[in-house]
């Protein structure tokens, strides 16, 4: 009998494909899958999968792990979560090209759009490029538990070949154009996925103006976007302003006809336009009925949540003055100050009169969409677990329930605001999305916004909320979320090598002890370069991750094998 590097015994297969799962068996050689089925053969090592669900690796395309690879060779917390692959350089935000002098700007405009501390990225940044192509050899260089596909980001590049008027959002020359088209080429011909750029209102610079690239006009974009049809691959993916996109999805159309190439932007649903989501679905219906399926739309697999307590980056007194001279304090000093009743009093009959903008003041005050975690998190409540809603069964006011809400678990308490995609207090939105043709699962935002979000572990609740636990609407087939997360999101990159369980194939692999499956509850940890904080949320039940055939986690613990590396431009299929 010939023997293989590794076997997979007896488990459940779903195989990435939407097929039904079965039971069979799996051996791996060289890094790849060479059997699925009934397996002969002995293996080097095998593993007993009986009762245990095996599946591809999970393909995470909306990841901000720039900064964090070029000091952390785990991706946590993706890598946590049965994630084998992300791609980050989302959201126009990076860090190539740079000119040596404008390292501190880029740092300070991750720090501002994806709330990493600015402290831990300059600490921990090793610094090693210039151009595009040399900060793929940098990375290059690196192992990793999970393999890392990045893009061109559109601030760094607006502000490498334009410097001060890139910043200041000047019109772009002709010659500017050029440039930019020239280098986001040479950054494609040396194996970037594809290009980024960020055009919301919600993404601004440490002083409140729009990042770089965000009022670009036709010419620049098309102009880029020349760069990717001149090298016949690469995805351009754009952030943009969410209640604008209906204005924006007619530039976003006649690229994707025009250049061929992926087309790749945001839906979710948003209290100010409920049902404009249902808009860009129709309009995604009426680009696929004219033959145009390069255009797709980006969802979230649960409510883009705010996370909110005492550690985090927002909550509902940060705008009071009232709060202010605790807000300083070491977290211990800062709890025992808080636990007076007459700092209570005071704070909780303060007003918010801190200029936050409206955004800032929406967050902070809309009662009816804040929900206390808790000891378990429940990230689809009904309207009655909302704390105005508490606050009225028990005769208080919002801002005493939210007080008493975060000073619950020794003051470690967090309280869930689902900012996106839950107008109906429900998931009807992200359901019509999620089972849309033309939409594919990102926004997981693994490694940012580390002091307010923690949905770096979507691959994760993908399969506890959707296929198993739903109370509140029906639950989506295990074949058909798997597919979603592994062969939908790799070939949307162009990465037809994984995300499927077939001979020939990358061999990335997740055995889940998938009735046990579940999530530690988020915590703020302090593990970042400069003793950066960041929101963690690990998980229970992946009994092995496989990663090019090397099992990279075993029981929830990394091995510490780290098999993982650069990805430089699409894959093809075996």
């Amino acid at each position: 009998m010939a023997e293989h590097d590794l076997v997979i015994r007896g488990g459940r297969i779903v195989d990435g494909t939407g097929a039904a799962p079965f039971i069979g068996d799996i051996a791996i050689d060289k890094g790849r899958i060479s059997a699925v089925g009934k397996v002969e053969g002995k293996g080097r090592e095998e593993i007993n999968a009986d009762g245990l669900l095996v599946t591809p690796g999970f393909v995470d395309i909306h990841t901000h792990y720039d900064a964090q690879a070029t000091w952390d060779p785990w991706l946590t917390p993706s890598s946590q979560h049965g994630v084998t692959t992300v791609v980050m350089g989302n959201c126009g935000v990076g860090f190539a090209p740079v000119k040596p002098e404008s390292r501190s700007e880029l740092i300070d405009l991750m720090e501002a759009v994806e709330d990493i501390p600015g402290a831990a990225m300059h600490e921990g940044i090793k610094w090693e490029w210039e151009s595009f192509p040399e900060f793929l050899d940098a990375l290059d260089k690196r192992r990793y538990a999970a393999d890392i596909g990045t893009q061109m980001p559109h601030c760094a590049l607006r502000v490498y070949v334009m410097g001060d008027r890139g910043i200041r959002n000047e019109p772009a020359t002709a010659d500017d154009i050029a440039q930019m088209r020239k280098l986001t080429g040479e950054a494609i011909k040396a194996g970037a996925l594809g290009f980024s750029t960020s055009r919301t209102d919600l993404h601004n610079t440490l002083t409140g103006d729009p990042v770089p690239g965000t009022l670009a006009a036709n010419d620049e974009l098309m102009g880029i976007a020349a760069a990717l049809k001149d090298q016949g691959t690469g995805v351009f993916q754009i952030a943009a302003t969410h209640r604008e996109m209906e204005k924006e999805f007619d530039w976003m159309l006649a690229m994707a006809r025009d250049t061929g190439r992926m087309v790749t932007f945001q839906i979710q649903q948003i209290d100010e336009a409920p049902d404009l989501y249902r808009k860009m679905l129709k309009h995604l219906d009426e680009a696929r009925a004219q033959g145009v399926t390069n255009i797709r739309g980006q969802h979230s697999g649960r409510p883009v949540g705010l996370l909110m307590g005492w550690q985090t980056s927002v909550h509902p007194f940060i705008g009071f003055p009232e709060y202010a001279p605790y807000a300083r304090l070491p977290i211990e000093e800062r709890l025992e100050k808080l636990r007076d009743p007459a700092v209570r009093a005071a704070i909780t009959s303060g007003k918010n009169v801190e200029k936050l903008g409206d955004f800032g003041k929406f967050i902070t005050t809309s009662y009816h969409k804040m929900y206390p975690f808790g000891e378990r998190e429940n990230y689809e409540p009904a309207p009655e677990d909302a704390i105005a809603a508490v606050a009225a069964r028990a005769g208080k006011t919002p801002q005493e329930a939210a007080y008493d809400a975060m000073m619950m678990q020794d003051g470690k308490a967090l309280i869930y605001f689902p900012l996106f995609g839950y107008s109906t207090n429900d998931y009807t939105a992200i359901e019509e999305t999620l089972l849309h043709p033309q939409t594919g699962l990102s926004l997981a935002d693994g490694g940012a916004h580390v002091g307010a979000i923690c949905d770096g572990g979507t691959p994760t609740f993908m399969l506890t909320h959707w296929t198993r636990d739903r109370t509140r609407g029906p639950k989506i087939p295990l074949e058909q979320i798997i597919r979603i997360q592994t062969k939908d999101t790799a070939e949307q990159y162009g990465l037809f090598d994984r995300g499927v369980l077939r001979p020939g194939m990358k061999a990335d692999v997740n055995i889940i002890d998938y009735d046990n499956l579940s999530f530690t509850h988020p915590e703020m940890r302090f593990d970042l370069p400069a003793g950066g904080r960041r929101l963690w949320q690990g998980a229970h039940g992946y009994k092995a991750t496989i990663l090019s055939g090397v099992v990279v986690a075993r029981d929830d613990e990394p091995t510490g094998q780290l098999p993982g590396k650069l990805i430089r431009g699409p894959q093809r299929a075996a």
